[in-house]
C-alpha cells in the first residue's frame, strides 16, 4: 500500500461513479482498511467535521479533487485509469481511528433527524443480507432440465459515494451479474440503458421513478417487467401510475444504513400472487430476520443486532433482547405485509390525536395534478402542532381549497391538513428522503 494503511485503519474516499472506484473500494478492503465514502458534493465545513470525526490514514480522489484535502495534512492517493499514487505528502494522524477486521466500510447517516453519524457495516452482516435477500428474490431453484438465462447486469442509478450505490454493486457481484453504473440520472438515459441491456428488472429510488414517470420523452420501458423502489418508501399512488403508464410493477423494499441492507423485501412467489393487491408495501421479512411494531414504531432483529454487534453510538435504540428501534412507523397487514408510514419524529400530534404523515401524502398524491406531497407538523398555540402540506403540482390548476375539500372527503377531520402549501419541488438530501426540517422552516417563513 503506497499510504500505508494497516488492517482496521480508516481510507476515506471522494471518488467518481466510475468503474475505478470499484477498483479503489476492493483495493482499500484487500488492504484490510475500512472504506469511507464522502460526496464530492458536500460542502467544505461538513468535509472538516467528517475528516475530524474519520481521522483517516489516507485519502482517495482524482487530481481535479485533491485540492480539497491539501490543507489536511493527510496523505492523498490520487488515481486514473486505474493507475494509482500518492500524489501529496503528508502525515498520517498520531491517533487513527481502528476497528476490527469485520468492519468493511463507514457510512455516514443521512442527517435526516440530526447530526450525521458514521456507521460500520461489517463484512459479514452486509453479505449475510445480500444473502437472505437474493435466496427470496430467487425462491425455490428452477427444476434441473429448465434453461436457466445469463444474469443480467444490475442497474445502479446511484453515486458511488453513497451506502446505496456501492450495496447494489455488492449486490450485482454477489448474484453473478456485471454493473452498469449512471454517473448522474436522467430519465431518458435510464430508458436507453434499460433498451441497450435487456433489463426486465431494476432498482430506482422514487425521486428518480417520479422524474421517470413524469417525464414525456419516455413513452415505453420494454422489456422491464419488475422496478424495486429502494432508499426511501414509495406511494402506493405513484407505483399504481407507474404500473398504468408503463406495465412495470413496482415492489418497494426496506432497509436501514445501520442495519447493513434490507431486511424487509418481496419474493418473486409474492410478486406473482399479491404484487397488484400490495402496491406500497415493503413486503414481508426476509428469511431469518425478525420485524415487529411497538407503539406503531418498527423494530428489526437481525443476527447482528441479536448479538449485540452494532456500534456503541447506536447502543441507545437497541433492547436487551436485540430489538434495534428503526425510528420507523408501520404496521403490519393480515398476510403478514409491512407498510410504513412515516418516522416517528414526524408523527404529528394534534391536540392528543395522532396524525400520520403518510397517509396524508398517499391521498393528496392520489389528487388529480398532484405530482408530489410531503405532511409536516407545524407548531400550533391551542393544539400544540397540525399538519400542513407541501405539494408539488403538475400544472397551476390545482388551487389550495381544492385539495383541502379533497382531504376531506376522503380523512378523518383531524388528518386534514391546515394548509397547503405549493413548491416548485420537496427538499430531499442524496438518497432522496425529503428533509422535512427545511419544509417546517419554510412554514415559519
Amino acid at each position: 500500500s503506497p499510504a500505508g494503511v494497516g488492517t482496521g485503519q480508516v481510507v476515506a474516499a471522494m471518488l467518481p461513479t466510475e468503474p475505478p472506484t470499484v477498483a479503489a473500494l476492493f483495493g482499500t478492503w484487500r488492504a484490510g482498511a475500512v472504506y469511507t465514502p464522502l460526496n464530492p458534493r458536500a460542502a467544505d465545513s461538513e468535509l472538516i467535521d467528517q475528516l475530524s470525526t474519520l481521522r483517516p490514514v489516507a485519502v482517495l480522489t482524482t487530481r481535479a479533487l485533491a485540492h480539497r484535502f491539501r490543507s489536511f495534512g493527510l496523505p492523498v492517493i490520487t488515481g486514473a485509469a486505474m493507475q494509482w499514487s500518492t500524489s501529496d505528502g503528508g502525515q498520517q494522524p498520531a491517533d487513527p481511528r481502528h476497528y476490527d477486521p469485520d468492519v468493511a466500510l463507514l457510512q455516514f447517516t443521512s442527517g435526516t433527524t440530526g447530526a450525521p453519524k458514521p456507521v460500520p457495516l461489517r463484512h459479514s452482516t452486509v453479505l449475510d443480507l445480500i444473502d437472505r435477500l437474493l435466496s427470496k428474490l430467487r425462491g425455490a431453484p428452477s427444476a434441473p432440465d429448465k434453461p436457466k438465462r445469463p444474469p443480467m447486469p444490475n442497474l445502479v442509478p446511484l453515486s458511488l459515494s453513497l451506502w446505496a450505490g456501492i450495496y447494489q454493486v455488492l449486490f450485482a457481484f454477489r448474484a453473478g451479474s456485471g454493473v452498469v453504473l449512471m454517473d448522474r440520472f436522467a430519465p431518458a438515459d435510464f430508458a436507453t440503458l434499460v433498451r441497450r441491456h435487456q433489463l426486465r428488472s431494476t432498482v430506482l429510488p422514487p425521486a428518480a421513478l417520479t422524474m421517470v414517470l413524469h417525464d414525456e420523452t419516455v413513452t415505453d420501458l420494454a422489456p422491464l417487467k419488475i422496478v424495486r423502489s429502494i432508499t426511501a418508501p414509495l406511494s402506493p399512488v405513484q407505483a399504481g401510475r407507474f404500473r398504468d403508464k408503463f406495465g412495470v410493477l413496482v415492489l418497494n423494499s426496506y432497509g436501514q444504513t445501520e442495519l447493513g441492507g434490507d431486511v424487509v423485501g418481496w419474493s418473486a412467489a409474492d410478486a406473482r400472487e399479491w404484487g397488484e393487491t400490495k402496491l406500497g408495501s415493503v413486503g414481508r421479512p426476509l428469511p431469518g430476520i425478525d420485524v415487529t411494531i411497538a407503539d406503531h414504531e418498527v423494530f428489526v432483529r437481525t443476527p447482528t443486532t441479536a448479538a449485540r454487534k452494532i456500534d456503541p453510538a447506536f447502543l441507545d435504540r437497541l433492547t436487551e433482547e436485540g430489538w434495534f428501534r428503526t425510528g420507523d412507523l408501520g404496521w403490519f397487514d393480515e398476510d403478514g405485509f409491512l407498510w410504513l408510514d412515516g418516522r416517528v419524529s414526524d408523527m404529528i400530534n394534534r391536540g392528543g390525536l395522532k396524525v400520520f404523515p403518510g397517509t396524508v401524502e398517499d391521498v393528496l398524491v392520489a389528487a388529480a395534478g398532484v405530482r408530489e406531497a410531503a405532511v409536516v407538523g407545524i407548531p400550533d398555540d391551542r393544539l400544540g402542532e397540525v399538519p400542513w402540506a407541501f405539494v408539488v403540482r403538475l400544472s397551476d390548476g390545482v388551487r389550495e381549497d381544492d385539495l383541502i375539500a379533497w382531504c376531506r372527503e376522503r380523512l378523518t377531520p383531524y388528518r386534514v391538513p391546515v394548509r397547503v402549501v405549493f413548491v416548485d419541488q420537496l427538499p430531499r438530501n442524496e438518497v432522496g428522503k425529503v428533509v422535512k426540517r427545511e419544509l417546517a422552516a419554510l412554514a415559519d417563513a
